[in-house]
């Protein structure tokens, strides 16, 4: 009998052969993928220090054996004025799977450290061509690579590397050229870039489509949401290998202090009352701990209900002032509304839920469109399985809001959390997590509400205007009648009546 044979392969082999899985399964779903993880780096890179947004992206045909059609190689050019990556960073951080700056408990659109670098990889394998990828960090100099990936390996191959005078520019930009299908992601595309204007109004962007067509996406606020700040972990989304971990990072001292200075919002009276409550001596050191007593430690951490809630000021939501910013200058509605619910968590994570609503306008059609986000990531493929279309098709009833079926309505729904509960590697769609539903559903009643009171004083007024039609069309005949019946051809002032206040808004209960 033969023997098994067993190998291993690397992250990068691994999204080489199931690529599907982070969104690049396809000529049209990659191009908008990798459009989408190049602006969303870029983004994080300003946001986090506060710098207004400037992004450039272009994305140009490249003719190969005089074949014009799509699918076909395009160049993809995204050039921002973020913090910049020191040159000893860039290769790995472009050139490894699952190495970056998004490993810690912070609000962040990316969330695996992998977006950028497969677009790369994408890239290579589809056109086997390098990519450029050059970055100032203090507007002096620049350091340029170029390079690829070893994809069996997970290291990067650089082949070229330079430095030159950045003359006041700090970014990043890089160049690749991978195999799309703009014809078919070009709605998507430009939906993404349309969205993330939305939710993004101090940022400028422009983008340059296959055919030269520019879109320009202005700034419409100088004001920007505070960066999100790391937190630590809560306990109730700590699992057994988590605190393993933490303890071989502990540097010494009882377990009551290692809960203090490692958990999410755990004083020294929860940490007493806790280990009691857990049967653990709280002098012992967490290193002695053996795995049976690991294992109810964490047990105990998930079952005690005398734990602080996470604190929501750990992360960036966009805030009302800024949502209606965005939302007056891409929808430019009749009327808007916002919703933003209170810090809530799931499964130890903090998350905070927004909701926006524009009614009306020249730009809105009819029918009710939603719009979803998480983290400020536009959500465009599998709305089917969000939570947020489960809220809106199965748990909200227009009619109960006075809201026509075919009301020109979007509804804008936005996620921020330490950890969005993502169903897929690809972040398109939201789990129905039981607590995100709930403030789904309530924020969306929120602004429903809103605009039933909208509606009603629009009815009210349509109401008194015809009221006025109606007063305007017969008392020149009451006046003339009037006149009549007492002999005479001076008619009485009836232009005043028609002008009082009584016709405009009360009614006509006194008249």
């Amino acid at each position: 009998m033969s023997k098994t044979v067993f190998t291993e392969i690397s992250p990068s082999e691994f999204f080489y052969r199931n690529r599907d899985l982070a969104g690049f399964s396809n000529p049209s779903r990659a191009l908008y993928s990798a459009v989408r993880e190049l602006v969303e780096n870029s983004l994080d890179s300003c946001e986090l220090y506060k710098i207004l947004p400037e992004i450039y992206v272009r994305l140009t045909p490249v003719q190969i054996d005089g074949e014009n059609s799509d699918p076909k190689h395009y160049e993809l050019l995204v050039l921002d004025n973020g913090s910049g990556i020191e040159a000893e960073q860039i290769p790995k951080a472009f050139g490894r799977i699952f190495y970056g700056s998004k490993y810690k408990l912070r609000q962040a659109r990316g969330m695996f450290g992998m977006g950028g670098t497969m677009s790369i990889l994408y890239g290579q394998i589809t056109t086997n061509k390098p990519v450029e990828i050059a970055s100032s960090t203090d507007g002096l100099t620049f350091e340029k690579f170029i390079m690829m990936i070893d994809i069996e390996r997970n290291t990067p191959i650089v082949l070229t590397r330079e430095k030159g005078a950045a003359n006041g520019w700090r970014g990043t930009k890089v160049k690749l050229r991978l195999e799309g299908d703009y014809l078919r992601s070009s709605s998507k595309i430009q939906d993404y870039f349309k969205n993330t204007a939305l939710v993004t109004p101090y940022a400028n962007i422009t983008f340059i489509d296959p055919n030269g067509k520019v879109l320009h996406y202005k700034r419409g606020t100088d004001i920007m949401p505070e960066p999100p700040r790391e937190t630590l972990p809560h306990p109730h989304g700590i699992d057994v290998e988590a605190v393993k971990r933490m303890i071989r990072l502990w540097k010494g001292g009882p377990i009551y202090k290692f809960m203090i200075q490692t958990f999410h919002r755990v004083g020294e009276k929860i940490a007493l009352d806790f280990l009691k409550y857990a049967g653990i001596d709280p002098q012992i050191e967490p290193k002695s701990l053996g795995n049976d007593e690991l294992v109810r430690f964490t047990e105990a951490l998930h079952s005690y209900d005398k734990f602080l809630p996470p604190d929501g000021r750990c992360l960036s939501p966009l805030g009302e002032e800024i949502f209606a910013a965005g939302i007056v200058k891409e929808l430019k509605p009749e009327f808007y509304a916002i919703a933003a619910r209170e810090p809530s968590a799931y499964s130890g994570f903090p998350f905070i839920v927004e909701v926006g609503l524009a009614y009306g306008g020249k730009t809105i059609q009819p029918g009710l469109k939603l719009l979803r986000f998480a983290n400020r990531i536009p959500l465009l493929y599998d709305e089917g399985s969000d939570v947020s279309w489960k809220v809106v098709s199965e748990e909200i009833d227009l009619k109960r809001y006075k809201v026509q079926q075919d009301a020109p309505l979007t509804i804008i729904t936005h996620v921020c959390s330490t950890k969005v509960p993502y169903k897929t590697v690809g972040k398109e769609y939201i789990a129905d997590r039981p607590e995100v539903e709930k403030e789904l559903r309530n924020g969306i009643r929120d602004v429903l509400r809103k605009l039933q009171v909208y509606l009603s004083r629009v009815g009210s007024i349509e109401r008194q205007r015809r009221k006025m039609n109606i007063y305007s069309r017969y008392m020149p005949l009451i006046a003339r009648f009037s006149a009549a019946l007492v002999g005479t051809k001076k008619l009485p002032p009836y232009n005043k009546l028609i002008g009082l206040d009584v016709f405009q808004e009360g009614g006509d209960e006194d008249v």
